[in-house]
């Protein structure tokens, strides 16, 4: 059974790219967009719940992303306010949900999952990445320093709030140039292109379960989570820009795959009806993450031994 603390991630994608000229969470690099490779990193590493605050060109951005196993948030008033705003929106959702929150905003794409696993494993309370003696992204952050951030008045943006939470910022190093890469202007982002043709080969894992054909994988293991979360399936298919038929689809399929209910529901009263996990439920989403947790670490050390110095 795995004892890490539940991190999350929340990745800022409001901004109107003014000086980008270009809608820049959409542009690509390789063969996936800024933001999609964002979320994949911090995949890779592990972590399961991401949070996406969109604003300008939301439904655009929410639509591209839909598939992607995150949990969209949105400031909706994201031509008057600033990053610390649509930070604060999804910090204010999470304070509850977790022990950490690995912040970024959308345009630093390309840091690596092994920066990310060098936070979780420093343990401190607030920390980020410095490569070459200059921090950068993503950054950790104990809900613990949570409330703070949220009642702060926001002078000089999240760095201005962190300086003043009552605890050092801790600089973890890494040799990981992606960590200062943004993505701010035309030219940062042919950088970002060149940067992205050097890397090396990594492994991606994509774990599902089945019997004659797949039926649980990541996917329906963020549907089940948010049922749990919200209390209602309509509110998890909504979060994730799942129909609701689809995600009733999803359910069902499982329920007949393992021959047991996973959710049940109570009928009406004032409020309207709620959706629960199943103890089976409970059960089966416990072990497919700590078993995909198992997996992803034994993948890369398997990796590390037959490819050592091959693909470099």
């Amino acid at each position: 059974m795995s004892t890490r603390p539940e991190t999350a991630a929340l990745i800022v994608a409001a901004g109107m790219s003014s000086r980008m000229g270009d809608f820049k969470p959409m542009l690509t690099i390789g063969a996936m967009s800024i933001a999609e490779r964002v979320i994949t990193t911090f995949q890779q590493a592990g972590i399961r719940r991401i949070v996406v605050v969109t604003g300008y060109q939301a439904e655009l951005l929410e639509h591209h992303l839909a598939g992607r196993e995150v949990v969209f948030l949105r400031n909706e008033r994201y031509a008057d306010t600033q990053m610390f705003d649509s930070a604060c929106i999804g910090l204010r959702y999470l304070i509850e949900k977790c022990d950490r929150v690995l912040f970024t905003p959308v345009d630093i794409p390309l840091f690596t999952a092994a920066t990310v696993r060098a936070l979780l494993d420093s343990k401190a309370s607030l920390a980020c990445p410095v490569c070459n003696g200059e921090p950068g992204h993503p950054t950790l952050i104990a809900a613990d320093l949570i409330d703070g951030i949220l009642s702060d008045a926001g002078e000089n943006g999240l760095q201005g709030a962190f300086s003043r939470c009552g605890v050092t910022m801790e600089q973890i190093p890494v040799s990981d140039p992606g960590v200062l890469h943004d993505a701010d202007t035309p030219d940062d982002y042919q950088n970002l292109l060149r940067y992205h043709n050097e890397q090396l080969v990594r492994p991606v894992v994509q774990i599902s379960l089945a019997r004659e054909k797949p039926f649980f994988d990541s996917r329906a293991a963020m549907l089940l989570s948010l049922v749990r979360e919200t209390g209602s399936v309509r509110m998890a298919c909504q979060r994730m820009q799942l129909s609701y038929s689809s995600g009733w689809n999803v359910i069902r399929t499982l329920e007949s795959q393992l021959s047991r209910p996973l959710v049940e529901r109570s009928q009406g009263g004032s409020g309207g009806g709620k959706s629960s996990l199943t103890p089976a439920g409970e059960q089966l989403l416990t072990q497919y993450a700590d078993y995909v947790s198992a997996v992803r670490a034994n993948a890369e050390a398997l990796f590390d031994d037959y490819f050592r110095g091959v693909l470099e």
